[in-house]
């Protein structure tokens, strides 16, 4: 099945976009391709915003709407469903970034509960997820990290945190929503993979429900799959991984550079692409211990991904493997392989507009760097709008 490419056939990838929403995506991958433009248009969209102008219109029907399902949950059903009619599913991810306050994080918690009452009653959402710096301040997670000690009220910030996490991921069992803990900067994310083991500790004890995210251009993290793989077998509790590329690749340089550590970041794309591809062999290879969910926009990692189920006899259902992508990316992955049966879930990104811009702005600055990333889109684009000229 791999050695066929799925993965060109634009009718099935954009089956459920009209002309109209093929035109839009045309036009902002266009815009996106060109680097100052993204800069200029990152720059104003800020201004715009904190000066309370009149742009909110502007971005929801624009850049909004293509890579955002919505700004609550419910706004995001007919997307959901859609999707779902194609067999893809979806994870609801509340994309408020950067908040700071207790308050803040209370609000996100009950967001994330409320997701996964959502999900436990729709068959369209088997996931959900949520993002470590979403349930506490960033500070903590680092100074945990270093091994310093709390003082009494950060000690008590802390716990609030863990309780946080505990709270998901006993509703998350509970309900049978498998749980996604998204991975962020390096000099937080000692903390935050510490207390993600004990949530696996906790609660995998019969399947799997909460996965960490493994961001494999770091050259550390198949050394640290594989001690937490000894670790699960000794204490008998099984593993889920998400294993994604990595998002934060220049502020690892820039900081490593600064404080004068190595990074610890791959020394190249193609290794990046090595390193991701062994986690997900070696995840496949111990598949009655460790669940995957490779969220990937990387054909070729894709093909591979397959080809190894293929080899091993895994079921294209099987619910220990998933593929991810981005909602707004990467169609041509995501409803391809959904139509020859392999389980895939789209992350659907929602939440205010003003607050969602800084994921947005993100996307768009990521997919000038990521090379090929845009021209494949256009190109994808282009194809079916000649197709459906030649119908």
């Amino acid at each position: 099945m791999a050695s066929e490419k799925i993965f060109d056939n634009t009718e099935i990838a954009f089956e459920l976009k009209s002309d109209t929403e093929l035109e839009r995506a045309h036009f902002l991958f266009k815009m996106i391709s060109i680097e100052p433009l993204v800069r200029i248009g990152t720059a104003v969209t800020n201004f715009a915003i904190k000066a309370s102008l009149p742009v909110e219109g502007l971005i929801r029907s624009t850049v909004f709407d293509h890579f955002c399902g919505g700004v609550n949950e419910e706004d995001c059903l007919d997307v959901i469903d859609a999707m779902y009619s194609k067999g893809v599913s979806s994870v609801l991810d509340f994309s408020v970034e950067g908040k700071e306050t207790e308050s803040h994080f209370d609000a996100a918690l009950e967001t994330t509960l409320k997701i996964i009452r959502f999900a436990a009653e729709k068959e369209a959402m088997p996931i959900a997820v949520f993002k470590p710096t979403g349930f506490g301040r960033f500070y903590l997670y680092q100074k945990k990290g270093e091994g310093k000690s709390f003082n009494e009220s950060e000690q008590a910030e802390w716990d609030r945190v863990v309780a946080r996490y505990d709270a998901v991921c006993k509703l998350a069992k509970e309900k049978d929503v498998e749980i996604l803990i998204d991975a962020e900067e390096s000099w937080m994310q000692d903390a935050a993979d510490e207390l993600v083991t004990d949530m696996m500790r906790k609660y995998n004890t019969e399947q799997t429900i909460v996965y960490n995210t493994l961001q494999m251009y770091r050259h550390d993290r198949m050394d640290f799959l594989k001690a937490q793989h000894k670790l699960a077998k000794k204490e008998g509790f099984s593993l889920g991984y998400k294993i994604v590329r990595g998002a934060y690749m220049e502020k690892e340089n820039d900081r490593a550079l600064e404080n004068g550590y190595q990074t610890p970041i791959c020394e190249s794309k193609q290794a990046t692409d090595i390193n991701f591809n062994a986690a997900a062999k070696y995840i496949l290879d111990h598949l009655d211990t460790i669940s995957l969910f490779a969220g990937t926009h990387n054909e070729e990692s894709s093909y591979l991904i397959m080809d190894m189920m293929a080899e091993k006899g895994i079921e294209k259902n099987d619910n220990r493997v998933w593929f991810g992508q981005l909602f707004g990316m990467s169609d041509n992955i995501s409803f391809n392989l959904a139509h020859y049966g392999y389980n895939v879930a789209k992350y659907v990104p929602f939440g205010p507009v003003k607050d969602v811009m800084p994921y947005l702005i993100r996307r768009a600055e990521e997919n000038t760097s990521v090379a090929g990333q845009t021209g494949r889109e256009l190109a994808l684009i282009k194809r079916e709008k000649e197709r459906r000229k030649l119908k």
